[in-house]
């Protein structure tokens, strides 16, 4: 199908376009000319009257009508795709002739258009541009359209064909790429409940509609309490924020309506920084226990109960299935394959990971001592007294750094260095040739350097506002495919920067700066796609992140540095100096950083291979990190209640181990680049990079693909290198390879 399945669905609208009517037969058979016309003209009204479902029209092979959406829309407009698109899957189930790739897989991949289409906007309201308005239409579809997806599933007629073509598909003529396309379909079906009958068919479809419900709450309740703990300060709470952070705070204030008055608000984009910066420990304090207690707080937003639920439902579904534990279920098509292999990698760094932190706690500690701050370190000092160390260890002051960090600069040094590996330019489009949801977002033509070969657009929507989700994440809005005629592709960034003052530079921290690489990354494996098929398009969780983590490393190139990253004010390129001084502390404060995420993987790990029954969140959380010896200074990078990646829904749920997996191949790809005549950009090891690990997306096996690039398999010994932790001779063997 065109579209990822979605755990989302339909009720009435059905009826009419699926046969899913309650007309007693003889009623349908007495007027059906009647019913083709009613439908027909309701068909053709909906299309014309509701822009979500216009075609796309326009340059570019045609763009989203993102400037006409209206919320009142979408509800008609997922009803009328969702019918249509379960129209469309009956008439290949119901076809007479003997399945094939081209009458059912192909005809497949071919369905869905209309639906693709409305969760673009879907995804933009929920990201970019969430109200009450949209949140309550999303409360009520949830559940619809997790229906919606068991019909699809769970439709027998339809799984037999499919079933038809793998079981030959070694025998057929198919391409490798088609053989990939009817295998990835075939899963999707064999491992979410088509094998099921009866009873157990009808409860996993229930589960799914109950846990689309409680994702969307969970999400919800989140974003309420980002949006409901906001502080707002005096000039005199102020001491030691940068120019640059005290001139945003104000203007954001003055946009909420506190003219002359500052803003923190509680996300990460602001909270980072007022942590790293403020001398006001107690309201390091607040800050600190706003954004770690989100969903976590009691009341109306709180989600333990709803974890809990979402636990126990997970386990009860995968139960139907014959498995053990949800996360022996979800890894069984990734690169780990098991739980014990992700257990494994994680536990194999966990160690110099704390013993880092205790140094990096006791080096922190030293800094207030001498002082005579009369403090014990605790979580809401760490940033604080990491910069000093930083500055007393390297001479480093991070916002000094960030006097270099202009945005539209690094945007520029991501652009040169796509156009270095991929060849790719980027032209901004004329401001009303098309449409954006909001005037934050700016658009790019992406083209090949040489050819000029239009490749795709590229959005960039890169503030932070109400009603947007915290963090930075990158999105399709039309995946490139071939198949049915060539497709561009629409890629998105977006990220949650403080908007600077009127005329002022938008500054950020280098740790900022390499996010937004990062995501730059996500995008450019969208734009460099040469596959023919949608499915095709789809990630493994754990080999996802590699592509983007590895971009990062051309943040510290020379011709990066050198060219894009200049002074604000005076133009000047950032001194030779400060350079060294940024490479010689690239490990400091490894032991925050590794710590927090991995904190993070072994409860996601723990909590989904655990019998759920009965479990308090809260409580599990504690005990889990006090068996592991987390550190007290410091809390997982996303505390459960707040862990939107794996109970916002189902993407990362027992994978968000999968960004140490990619940094795995990350680090040991890096090293290649390294070794390379030509560096970071050698022509030779870069056209190995786009040949076989961005273009092909999903149509070669992850493993495969890096062996392809590589000539072997990763190990984790650069991973090791990289973090500047020590590397364990009896870890050595550990790969990220497919079945070890």
């Amino acid at each position: 199908m065109r579209q990822t399945l979605i755990a989302m669905s339909i009720a009435a609208a059905l009826a009419a376009l699926a046969g899913c009517g309650k007309d007693s037969e003889q009623a349908q058979v007495a007027k059906p000319s009647e019913q083709a016309v009613a439908s027909a003209a309701t068909a053709a009204d909906a299309v014309n009257a509701n822009p979500l479902l216009t075609e796309w029209a326009g340059p570019y092979g045609g763009v989203p009508a993102f400037d006409k959406m209206k919320v009142e829309d979408l509800k008609p407009a997922l009803e009328y795709a969702m019918a249509q698109n379960l129209a469309e899957i009956e008439q290949i189930a119901g076809n007479p002739d003997a399945a094939t790739f081209a009458n059912t897989i192909e005809e497949m991949e071919r369905s869905g258009k209309a639906l693709d289409q409305v969760f673009t906007y879907w995804g933009i309201w929920s990201g970019n541009m969430s109200s009450p308005e949209f949140r309550a239409v999303q409360a009520e579809m949830a559940p619809q359209l997790a229906a919606f997806n068991s019909k699809i599933i769970q439709n027998d007629k339809l799984f037999q064909r499919v079933k038809t073509v793998f079981d030959t598909r070694n025998e057929s003529d198919l391409t490798p790429e088609q053989k990939r396309v009817v295998e990835l379909v075939y899963d999707e079906f064999a491992t979410n409940g088509a094998t099921l009958t009866g009873e157990a068919k009808a409860r996993y479809a229930e589960i799914n509609e109950r846990l689309a419900e409680l994702h969307t709450r969970f999400a919800n309740n989140v974003l309420a309490d980002e949006e409901g703990y906001d502080i707002f300060l005096r000039s005199d709470q102020l001491k030691g924020l940068p120019e640059s952070f005290v001139k945003a705070a104000a203007a954001l204030a003055e946009e909420k309506g506190q003219k002359g008055k500052y803003a923190i608000t509680n996300t990460r984009s602001s909270m980072d920084p007022f942590l790293t910066y403020s001398e006001d420990r107690a309201l390091r304090e607040t800050v600190w226990r706003n954004y770690y207690s989100r969903g976590d707080n009691g009341g109306e937003h709180d989600n333990n109960a709803i974890i809990a639920e979402i636990l126990q439902l997970r386990d009860e579904r995968v139960g139907l299935l014959g498995f053990d534990n949800y996360a022996e279920w979800r890894l069984q098509n990734r690169m780990a394959k098991t739980p014990e292999n992700a257990i494994e990698l994680m536990e194999a760094v966990w160690p110099a990971a704390v013993a880092r932190v205790h140094e990096e706690v006791a080096d922190m500690q030293a800094v207030a001592d001498a002082e005579k701050a009369g403090i014990k370190i605790e979580p809401w000092d760490y940033r604080f007294y990491a910069e000093k160390v930083r500055k007393a260890k390297y001479d480093l002051d991070s916002d000094e750094v960030k006097q270099y960090l202009q945005l539209d600069k690094l945007r520029e040094g991501m652009f040169y260095v796509a156009g270095e590996l991929f060849n790719f330019s980027f032209t901004p489009v004329k401001a009303s040739s098309v449409p954006v949801y909001h005037e934050d977002v700016k658009v790019w033509e992406v083209k090949d350097k040489t050819s000029g070969e239009h490749i795709g657009l590229w959005y960039l929507d890169p503030f932070a506002r109400a009603g947007k989700r915290s963090g930075a994440w990158a999105s399709m809005y039309r995946d490139h495919t071939t198949f049915d005629g060539k497709e561009t592709v629409l890629a998105s960034n977006n990220s949650n920067f403080i908007k600077g003052a009127p005329g002022e530079p938008v500054l950020v921290s280098w740790d900022d700066a390499t996010t937004f690489f990062h995501e730059f990354g996500h995008a450019l494996h969208f734009l460099a796609s040469n596959v023919a098929y949608p499915t095709l398009n789809s990630g493994v969780r754990d080999y996802t992140e590699f592509q983007s983590q590895l971009l990062e490393r051309w943040l510290s190139t020379d011709p990066v540095i050198d060219n894009y990253l200049v002074h604000y004010k005076t133009g000047e390129p950032i001194p030779a100096e400060l350079v060294a001084k940024i490479k010689k502390a690239a490990n400091f404060n490894q032991g925050f950083s590794t710590t927090e995420y991995l904190a993070s993987a072994l409860v996601d790990m723990k909590l989904h291979t655990t019998d759920p029954k009965g479990i308090d969140p809260d409580k599990f959380e504690r005990e889990t990190l006090d068996a592991l010896g987390m550190p007290s200074e410091l809390v997982m990078r996303h505390r459960t209640p707040q862990f939107g990646h794996i109970f916002s829904g189902e993407g990362y749920s027992a994978g968000y181990y999968g960004y140490m997996w990619a940094d795995v191949l990350t680090s040991d790809a890096a090293e290649a680049f390294a070794e390379a005549k030509g560096g970071f950009y050698d022509k030779e090891v870069a056209g190995k990079l786009v040949k076989y690990l961005f273009a092909p997306r999903n149509a070669i096996d992850p493993a495969e693909a890096y062996r392809l690039f590589r000539g072997r398999d990763a190990g984790i010994e650069p991973l090791m290198r990289d973090r500047g932790f020590p590397v364990p001779g009896e870890k050595a063997e550990a790969t990220a390879s497919a079945g070890e």
